[in-house]
């Protein structure tokens, strides 16, 4: 989970307080494609079926706004990777 190309891209949260950019030390996804595309989501510490899981994320800047969440699963085409999550759409 942690590739080279990673530096100097936006970690999903900075704008609440978490860091800018990929930490040392922590594991990531990439998003790919909705409102959140070419950001990273700091998995550090998800357990597998976590992982398996994706991720329901808040954005102001999904189809319903402010208050919406996008939806993510796991890139069924990464052969069992989980190294990036696509958009799955949007939710209010």
């Amino acid at each position: 989970m942690g590739r080279q190309g990673w530096q100097g891209r936006r970690v999903y949260g900075s704008e609440r307080g978490g860091p800018a950019g990929p930490v040392p030390g922590h594991a990531y996804v990439e998003l790919v494609g909705g409102p959140l595309d070419g950001q990273l989501l700091d998995v550090t510490g998800w357990s597998e079926a976590e992982l398996a899981g994706g991720a329901l994320l808040a954005t102001d800047t999904g189809l319903w706004g402010p208050g919406g969440r996008s939806d993510y699963i796991p890139d069924s085409s990464a052969g069992g990777s989980c190294s990036r999550y696509v958009w799955n759409g949007d939710t209010p």
